[in-house]
């Protein structure tokens, strides 16, 4: 889908607000339980008083390229909410579990004057990574039921994670879970100042969720104090600008394309490596 004429104004506009919130992923395998989680930890952070957004990345329809607006249904409870603005955002062809257009729906909520904003990645798995270069604190959530806790959050996703939450901890194997992935981050992770906690939560009895809000407060201390927050606001600019030179670059390549291109390639006169050079070339 194409944006709309005008957003990119819009996007300038909103850009000065950018910086003012603490931005929480959290990210974690399919039926982990992060909507009931996150609507938890909405609730928890209304109590302390915040101004509260979510953007729920959901998967995208075939069709119109929208989102399916599934996490918006679980959380109805904060309809009535004047200080909470839940908006559903459609992954796309997102490979990483954020869309494209995240900075900017980032910038809309802290100009609204959020104070906390939780992104909550569609559930891809091991590859959502990229959460990580638009959040402040990473929360992973996976679930006892899955088996091998390890193979579901492995690789690149063990390595960007925060705080690890073993959600649905009623289950059997809960220990196991906590356990195993205790045992993972102890084992070839890069020394830093912040260790990452394991945590359990029973998320729709609201159990655990109190400890996980400490753990997300005490990170953003970290944050502040450890000078990290700085590095992580420079490493989310540098993404939001390559976003952003990407879109451009995109549409003027694609603008360039011909039916006489299309054509050529049908007729293996030439192919898409010699004529992307042709083109990008102009």
């Amino acid at each position: 889908m194409e944006e709309s004429a005008g957003f990119e104004d819009l996007l300038r506009a909103f850009f000065p607000y950018g910086g003012r919130a603490h931005i929480v992923g959290l990210t974690g395998p399919p039926g982990s339980g992060k909507s009931t989680l996150l609507s938890r930890l909405i609730c928890g952070y209304r109590l302390r008083g915040l101004k509260v957004g979510a953007l729920a990345v959901d998967p995208s329809s075939v069709f119109s390229g929208g989102a399916l607006l599934g996490d918006r249904i679980r959380m109805q409870q904060h309809a009535l909410d004047s200080e909470v603005f839940i908006r559903s955002l459609a992954a796309r062809d997102a490979v990483g579990g954020l869309p494209s257009n995240i900075f900017g729906a980032i910038h809309v909520l802290e100009a609204f004057g959020c104070g906390i904003i939780f992104l909550e990645t569609v559930g891809a798995g091991q590859d959502e990574v990229a959460v990580a270069k638009a959040a402040d604190t990473v929360v992973l959530v996976t679930v006892p039921s899955l088996g091998d806790e390890i193979q579901a959050i492995k690789a690149g996703t063990m390595e960007i994670g925060d705080l690890f939450v073993v959600n649905k901890a009623d289950l059997a194997q809960k220990d196991r879970a906590i356990r195993d992935l205790q045992s993972a981050l102890s084992l070839g992770q890069v020394e830093r100042g912040w260790k990452p906690p394991v945590l359990a939560t029973v998320a729709v009895e609201d159990t655990g969720t109190e400890a996980a809000i400490e753990q997300i407060e005490k990170h953003r201390r970290y944050l502040k104090s450890s000078g990290e927050w700085k590095h992580r606001r420079r490493a989310q600019v540098l993404e939001e600008l390559t976003l952003a030179m990407a879109r451009r670059i995109y549409r003027r390549s694609r603008n360039r394309i011909r039916e006489k291109h299309l054509e050529a390639l049908v007729d293996k006169r030439t192919d898409p490596v010699a004529l992307s050079k042709k083109l990008l070339k102009k």
